[in-house]
């Protein structure tokens, strides 16, 4: 199934106020239109270093750009569509800040 991404426009934004976001983001946009999954296993196939979150929270975590920067998001596998809402973006120290607070499970700036 092809995926629906919801908050586009804020990787946009993050990629264009963060120094050396624009190009992996825009990879990851790329990879993330051209995808085809039909299972949460479909999401590592595509994204080897992607961590499914577990406590039942249908949460993924991207490492982007070599691991600098980090994208947390909820997948909803619909009748036609996987549903990606993204929740949170930031650099690897700020989500590991937000692993010290055990915050990655809920999370939901965006």
């Amino acid at each position: 199934m092809k995926v629906h991404l919801v908050k586009k426009q804020s990787i946009r934004d993050f990629a264009s106020s963060r120094v050396g976001a624009a190009k992996p983001l825009g990879l990851w946009l790329t990879a993330i239109k051209y995808a085809d999954w039909n299972a949460p296993a479909d999401i590592r196939a595509t994204f080897g270093s992607a961590d499914l979150l577990g406590q039942g929270t249908s949460r993924v975590v991207f490492n982007i750009g070599g691991n600098k920067f980090r994208l947390i998001a909820t997948y909803y596998f619909g009748e036609a569509n996987v549903h990606l809402f993204v929740k949170w973006i930031g650099t690897h120290s700020e989500y590991e800040r937000l692993c010290y607070q055990e915050k990655q499970y809920t999370v939901g700036k965006y």
